[in-house]
């Protein structure tokens, strides 16, 4: 008897004495510390295809490094790479109509080729968007799928059209479809189009930590770390002007702060049976490209669930402790996170914002659309929040105290599914309705 109460007493003091280590990990302070790097000046706003989101990269892998994570399939990176990106807009244009050359600031090319060179019997559909038209909507008609058109574009929407050229298009995988859009206030019977576009390098940052018993069975905690970039140009100098810089230091400095934070929590526990999978994605302000590739590596029923952390780190609605969980009512995900919760003070609640589409809207739903129960957790008040995709986004205004908070409750809340004995229902994929 004593024997056993000695073993008892021990079980109970290591118990206590890791709950004080883990307490170490995840604080206020180490939050900081990760925030204030990812969301600083020096990361120049973590735009896609800058020098600054490759900085981001570097810190994060490191991150991974330090924790002792693995690499995905033990490639000796914690980088992967995606391929077969093209530039949204062209390096080089050139544009004949009807046998006369065509200035190109009236013409925009959307394509997935890094070449094209096409003409009316390149087989393009020519279609019209007249004046009056809802611009927008009829453009999304022929700028997604596989299809190739030549758009004629009235004369009329000139003005939107002069900013959509500025832009440029957005980034896109390698395909065969390209779209021509002509601003002119003829019909073009003839045509001829060549333009070159560069190929670029993305890069999302994995770590995994390999489970015991269940391997094969995955869980995914998630990110994105680019953001907007800089905006207001640069000095004589090369140097951002003042308050150019968007730092997305909620949006989403904060959820990658959390995704290293668990990383780092879950080694230090080093219990965990599934194999959990730590992804810090690239390109979510662009198109999703990032969560795109890194969902076509897994088959969709090996993905028992996926934590996906979006701008933490602003209180919610509700005020400090609580979260919301987008797309809640689709799996019963959110009742056995919170089920693990009972005592803590901590609540999390249904997506207050059902208007807003958010469950479709982040890095979650290309798995959640194969049926993984992927959910994002956010306190992002999204009818009122002053800082969303504003240069004043900054560290200043976020809570470090509660970020830490909602970092340990996805933490505790995330036990059952980590070890195997719990495992949430299936998104209903024939209810994906938008």
């Amino acid at each position: 008897m004593k024997k056993i109460s000695l073993l008892l007493l021990l079980g109970s003091v290591a118990t206590v004495s890791f709950a004080q280590d883990i307490d170490k990990i995840l604080n206020a302070k180490e939050v900081e510390r990760i925030e204030r790097t990812l969301s600083s000046d020096a990361m120049e706003g973590r735009a896609t295809f800058s020098p600054g989101i490759d900085k981001a990269a570097a810190f994060i892998a490191d991150e991974f490094k330090k924790a002792g994570l693995q690499t995905w399939n033990n490639s000796g990176t914690f980088l992967q790479k995606i391929p077969n990106m093209i530039s949204g807009k062209p390096s080089s244009i050139s544009v004949t109509i009807d046998g006369a050359p065509f200035d190109a600031k009236n013409v925009m090319v959307l394509s997935g080729k890094s070449a094209v060179k096409i003409n009316e019997n390149s087989g393009l559909e020519k279609v019209t968007i007249p004046k009056g038209a809802n611009l927008n909507m009829e453009l999304r008609k022929y700028t997604t799928g596989t299809k190739s058109y030549l758009v004629v574009l009235d004369t009329s929407f000139a003005a939107t059209f002069s900013r959509m050229q500025s832009a440029g298009g957005r980034p896109s995988m390698q395909s065969d479809r390209t779209t021509v859009i002509v601003l002119t206030a003829t019909d073009p019977q003839k045509f001829s189009v060549e333009a070159s576009f560069a190929e670029l390098s993305l890069q999302n940052v994995l770590g995994v930590l390999p489970g015991k018993s269940l391997k094969n069975e995955y869980v995914i905690f998630s990110g994105h770390y680019d953001h907007l970039g800089i905006r207001g140009g640069k000095d004589k100098d090369g140097n951002p002007v003042k308050d150019s810089i968007y730092n997305g230091a909620n949006d989403d400095a904060a959820g990658t702060t959390a995704v290293i934070m668990l990383a780092k929590y879950f080694k230090a526990l080093n219990n965990n049976e599934r194999t959990l999978v730590f992804c810090a994605f690239t390109g979510e302000e662009v198109g999703g490209y990032g969560a795109s590739y890194f969902s076509k590596q897994f088959k969709p029923e090996d993905v028992k669930a996926m934590f996906n952390i979006e701008m933490i780190g602003t209180e919610s609605k509700w005020g400090t402790n609580s979260a919301y969980i987008t797309g809640y009512e689709r799996t019963d995900m959110g009742k056995l996170l919170q089920g693990n919760l009972d005592g803590t003070g901590f609540t999390f609640y249904p997506d207050p914002y059902p208007t807003q589409q958010l469950f479709f809207r982040s890095d979650n739903a290309t798995l959640a659309r194969l049926g993984v129960p992927a959910h994002t957790i956010s306190t992002s008040k999204m009818d009122s929040e002053p800082n969303y995709h504003k240069v004043s986004d900054e560290i200043g205004t976020l809570d470090m105290d509660n970020m830490a908070r909602i970092i340990k409750a996805i933490a505790l809340s995330s036990k059952g599914i980590v070890s195997g004995k719990e495992t949430p229902s299936r998104v209903d994929v024939s209810d994906l309705k938008r």
